[in-house]
């Protein structure tokens, strides 16, 4: 299966029965990274979260008391 990167626009093969490839095929909102913009990104994000001005905001859960 052929694919391209959302971010760097590279098209990479894939095997068709990896999960990866069987994500993509059944749902279309998932979308494929490669794996060089994949690390970037986890680096980068490392970094902001060792300086301590990153906060990642979550919604709360709220429980039902059925």
């Amino acid at each position: 299966m052929r694919v391209k990167c959302v971010i760097c626009d590279k098209i990479e093969s894939i095997n068709d029965e990896t999960l990866v490839a069987k994500r993509l095929r059944n749902r279309p909102i998932h979308t494929y990274m490669c794996s060089d913009c994949h690390d970037r990104i986890s680096e980068k994000t490392q970094e902001r979260i060792d300086t301590g001005n990153f906060r990642l905001y979550r919604s709360k859960s709220e429980e039902d008391e059925w």
